[in-house]
């Protein structure tokens, strides 16, 4: 959520670039104006009654009559309940409006409406080459029998993957190997939090209002599943103010679950895109002089488990257009998959700046003792499934096996190829 006081002194660049985003900034200033004279008048009517009570009081004293100026102050009481009745309404309505405004941009951010203004940072690794026609990720693990996508459609519908055997295996490997790595390299603290949360931490992150509809509702509760770690991490320290020294680095293994998963066609078979998949995050909470600093290092641990994975990635710095709504700057990391010929998302590394902190009432004392918002990040420290698509099809072989990365071998129990023996 946007500090009002920055919204009232906003310039046409930043109000541009709110709008872009389907933001409305006077749905806010709108009520705040209302607010504000409420406020004064108010304000005035309780210091007009003050005075009058007083009075009454002295007069009571002397002996005189004050039963016109006691019905007066009934009447002036009743005025400012009134206006209060008001002014919890408009405080209701800019709150609300507050909270369906999307974050700015930092100045960093490419310019653009949409995905074609997102700008390559860097490409690493080189693409993997085959003596013979790759073949999918469908293909490669029915003929491995590795998933099972008709009995998971069976008892769930589309969109949930089923893993058997091997494929069980290989992503529990891939999320001990990715928690390790977070915690034993990279310095964060490994916490496991619960895989549904109530409205007030969906709000505090920033998937509602706007997001609900890719959401999963329990009917007869205030709790949703959650879409990512960030939600239940992030809200961990959720109307606190933090005492011990920042930066304070998290990271959490959890299922994920989300709606939209887009229209049926090749783009959404098998786990190319899913309602519930496996994700290690990483959340940091920081001072807002480092952030950004903590931004590039947050890329980096993520960078780093593709690199030990040695798959081929590229790192897009997202436009204005196509960061998410509650971030000011967002990177992309995405791993080539040779058997679909397409680069595939895996992690989102975010800045949030002020942003969830100010929805969710997470602050630290700085250095002076002040009481301020910390800065919140987060990003996938990556995510499956399109982490096994990319693995099993830039590790496929002739005879139809697949060899594993080296660092996944201690974590498959010596296991260095997926085949049918």
């Amino acid at each position: 959520m946007l500090d009002i006081k920055r919204l009232r002194e906003i310039d046409a660049q930043d109000r541009a670039a709110i709008e872009t985003r389907g933001g409305d900034v006077d749905a806010a200033l709108v009520p705040d104006e209302r607010r504000r004279e409420l406020l004064v008048g108010v304000e005035q009517l309780k210091g007009q009654r003050n005075a009058v009570s007083k009075d009454i009081g002295a007069r009571k004293k002397a002996g005189e009559d004050t039963d016109a100026e006691q019905a007066s102050m009934r009447d002036l009481g009743k005025k400012i309940a009134e206006m209060d009745d008001q002014l919890r309404e408009v405080e209701a309505a800019q709150r609300d409006a507050l909270l369906r405004i999307p974050n700015i941009p930092h100045e960093s951010v490419p310019k653009g409406l949409d995905e074609s203004a997102n700008e390559i940072v860097k490409i690493e690794g080189e693409a993997p080459t085959f003596a013979f026609e790759p073949v999918g990720h469908v293909e490669i693990g029915e003929r491995l029998g590795i998933f099972d996508f008709a009995r998971a459609t069976r008892m769930s519908g589309s969109g949930f993957p089923l893993y058997i055997g091997q494929g069980a295996r290989l992503e529990r490997a891939l999320i001990h190997f990715m928690l390790d790595l977070h915690v034993a390299e990279h310095g964060y603290i490994e916490v496991s939090p619960p895989f549904v949360c109530n409205s007030d931490a969906m709000t505090g992150t920033g998937q509602l209002p706007k997001m609900e509809e890719d959401m999963y509702r329990c009917a007869m509760d205030d709790l949703y599943l959650i879409p990512t770690a960030e939600v239940p991490v992030t809200n961990i320290y959720r109307e606190e103010v933090l005492e011990q020294p920042l930066p304070i680095c998290l990271t959490a293994y959890t299922p994920c679950f989300r709606r939209e998963a887009g229209a049926a066609g090749k783009e959404t078979r098998g786990l190319l895109r899913v309602h519930q998949f496996d994700k290690v995050e990483m959340v940091k909470f920081v001072e807002p002089a480092t952030s950004y600093d903590e931004l590039e290092s947050l890329l980096g641990n993520a960078e780093e488990v593709l690199k030990r994975l040695g798959l081929h990635y590229r790192v897009l710095k997202l436009c204005a257009g196509d960061i998410s709504f509650a971030a000011a700057k967002c990177y992309d990391i995405e791993i080539w998959a040779p058997g679909q010929n397409a680069w595939l998302e895996v992690s989102s590394c975010s800045n949030f700046e002020d942003f969830q902190a100010r929805r969710a009432g997470i602050r630290y004392r700085d250095a002076n003792g002040k009481v301020q918002f910390v800065h919140t990040l987060n990003g996938s420290g990556v995510a499956l499934a399109r982490l096994v698509v990319a693995l099993i099809e830039t590790g496929q072989n002739a005879d139809g096996s697949v060899t594993l990365p080296d660092v996944l071998v201690p974590y498959m129990g010596g296991i260095d190829r997926l085949s049918l023996g």
